[in-house]
């Protein structure tokens, strides 16, 4: 039992959940007590689309699959900010102001090529051997450096304020909540992102996913 299985992350699981629920229902079919069950790039809980599961020797593999290219559909929300710079978190108030269409178009283009972004608070990045967002959690600010991620292409763009949605193709490592609260700070309104979904990456499709309780999952492992 070695190769990926492609999963449709429902909205309010963490990655860790559906590695979790993944493991069980193969363990169970498979009978093989031991088997390894990990994924290849996190989603946010209220994110949804592919997630990449490895299966036994593929999770090894892990460091190959964190590098491909992904498509995220995105959602921004104009006016305020938030402390996880998305949806979850403490809203702050910041301009009423409305950007016109050609702003908006404007402000995005600035963020094709290659970029520096700092992550967001809450994230899994470590610093000093602990996890940025457990910091947070406990209001202390993390120092977080920038990094170079490449934003291959922003289209689809359509807005009805306070709401932009676009698809946007990216590097590995790159945070769409950065991107969205840059965004804000671009047009000077505040933003974050209010929706995601993952719908291919590199060569893998959504469209290929199958939900993580699905019965006979075994079925749909296989090796790229």
């Amino acid at each position: 039992m070695d190769g990926i299985l492609l999963i449709n992350k429902p909205k309010g699981w963490t990655s860790h959940d559906v590695v979790a629920k993944v493991r069980g229902v193969l363990r169970k079919e498979t009978s093989l007590k031991k088997l390894k069950v990990g994924h290849a790039g996190t989603l946010d809980p209220q994110a949804t689309g592919l997630l990449i599961i490895l299966v036994g020797s593929y999770c090894k593999r892990a460091p190959e699959f964190l590098k491909l290219n992904k498509t995220y559909d995105v959602e921004v929300t104009l006016g305020q900010t938030s402390t996880t710079d998305d949806s979850e978190g403490e809203k702050t108030p910041v301009s009423s102001a409305q950007p016109t269409k050609e702003q908006v178009n404007e402000a995005l283009n600035k963020f094709v090529g290659e970029i520096e972004q700092i992550p967001p608070q809450f994230s899994a990045i470590k610093v000093d051997g602990k996890r940025a967002y457990s910091q947070a959690r406990l209001g202390k600010k993390v120092d977080l450096k920038s990094r170079k991620v490449t934003i291959h292409s922003i289209k689809n763009t359509d807005y009805d304020y306070p709401h932009i949605r676009f698809t946007a193709d990216v590097s590995s490592g790159t945070y769409i909540r950065s991107l969205a609260r840059d965004i804000g700070e671009e047009l000077g309104v505040g933003a974050y992102m209010s929706d995601l979904e993952r719908p291919r990456i590199d060569k893998y499709k959504l469209i290929q996913a199958v939900q993580p309780n699905v019965e006979i999952l075994a079925k749909r492992v296989f090796q790229p």
